[in-house]
C-alpha cells in the first residue's frame, strides 16, 4: 500500500474522540464454512466516546500511556492498529499514544474496535500518510470485524460478518444505556449451541420505515420493532445481570435490549426518567446518537 504524497507530519494531536456505538438489532443469518457467523444488523454511533492524544516520535517506536486505570494490555488494538499502518506504508515515523478510556469493557459497543478506528486515523493524518478511508477500512478490517464501520463513520446497516456497510440515516434520539459489572464471553455465546443462526435474511427497504418528522431519516422505532438480538437469550443465561437491567428499565417504563454481544443494555427515552435509583455498581449513560463520525472529515474516499 502506498500512500499519497501529503504534508509534513503534525507534532501532536489532542483529544481525539472514539465513539462507541450501538447494535439497534442484532440477527444470525447463518454461519460460514470457516466458522465466522453471518450477521445483519444496524450500527448506530453514540456521544460517549475514549478519547486519544498523540505525540509525534521520529525514532519509529510506539509507545501507549494509559490516562486512565485500566487493565489493557500492552499490545492493545491502537498499538496493533498504529503499527500494522507503520507495516503497511513503511512510514518510519513512531507515536506516543495517551488513551483515556471511558467505555466500559464487554459492553458489545465496540470501544477497543472504535480506539483502533481513530489511531488509523490519527495516525494517517499526524504522518501525512493520505491514505483513503477505503485504504484504512481494508486495513482496519485485519484487526477486527467492527473497525471498518467506525472509519467509515456513518450510521450503517452491517452484513456478513460485520464488514458489509450500507449508510443507513437515522432521526435523532436520545437513549439510556446500562452496564452492569458482569461480563460475557464473546467466544461462548457464539459457540453455545443454544444460539439461532437461522433468522430470515431482511433488506432495509422492508425492515425500517423513515421517521414522520424528519422523513429523510429512518425511524429508530421502527428499527427496534422490527428486529431482535440473537445472542440476548444466551448472554443472559451466561450473565443474568442482563436480565436485571432489562427488568430495572421495564420499572421505568423502558423497553431495554442487549447491544452487540456484550452485556451493556440500551433504551429509547422519548422524554425525562428519573434514573437514579440504579444499583450503585451499574454504569448508567444518558447518551443521543451522532449523524457521523467526528473524524469524518480526516481522510477522503
Amino acid at each position: 500500500m502506498t500512500p499519497s504524497p501529503s504534508r509534513t507530519p503534525l507534532k501532536r494531536l489532542l483529544d481525539v474522540p472514539a465513539p462507541a456505538k450501538l447494535n439497534l438489532f442484532l440477527h444470525i443469518t447463518g454461519r460460514r464454512a470457516d466458522g465466522y457467523h453471518l450477521l445483519q444488523s444496524v450500527f448506530m454511533l453514540i456521544d460517549w466516546c475514549d478519547t486519544l492524544q498523540f505525540e509525534l516520535r521520529h525514532d519509529g517506536a510506539i509507545s501507549r500511556e494509559d490516562l486512565t486505570p485500566t487493565q489493557l494490555p500492552a499490545e492493545d488494538l491502537t498499538v496493533r492498529a498504529a503499527r500494522l499502518l507503520q507495516k503497511a506504508t513503511g512510514c518510519t515515523l513512531g507515536a506516543h499514544i495517551g488513551l483515556e478510556k471511558n467505555l466500559p469493557a464487554e459492553a458489545g459497543m465496540g470501544g477497543g474496535s472504535s480506539d483502533a478506528a481513530t489511531c488509523l486515523l490519527a495516525l494517517n493524518r499526524m504522518w501525512g500518510l493520505g491514505l483513503t478511508r477505503s485504504q484504512l477500512a481494508s486495513l482496519g478490517l485485519q484487526l477486527g470485524a467492527d473497525v471498518p464501520f467506525f472509519i467509515g463513520g456513518r450510521n450503517a446497516w452491517v452484513e456478513g460478518v460485520g464488514e458489509q456497510l450500507t449508510p443507513m440515516p437515522l432521526a435523532a434520539a436520545r437513549f439510556v444505556v446500562v452496564k452492569p459489572p458482569g461480563g460475557a464471553s464473546t467466544q461462548s455465546i457464539f459457540k453455545s449451541p443454544d444460539l439461532k443462526r437461522d433468522t430470515k435474511p431482511a433488506i432495509i427497504q422492508g425492515f425500517a420505515a423513515y421517521d414522520a418528522d424528519d422523513p429523510l431519516k429512518h425511524s429508530i422505532q421502527s428499527v427496534l420493532e422490527s428486529g431482535q438480538n440473537d445472542l440476548q437469550p444466551v448472554a443472559q443465561a451466561l450473565c443474568p445481570d442482563i436480565g436485571h437491567c432489562i427488568s430495572w428499565l421495564e420499572s421505568h417504563g423502558l423497553h431495554g435490549r442487549m447491544t452487540g454481544s456484550g452485556t451493556a443494555v440500551f433504551a429509547q427515552m422519548r422524554q425525562f426518567h428519573n434514573l437514579s435509583d440504579a444499583p450503585s455498581n451499574w454504569l448508567v449513560r444518558n447518551c443521543k446518537n451522532m449523524d457521523a463520525h467526528p473524524l469524518l472529515d480526516w481522510c477522503s474516499g
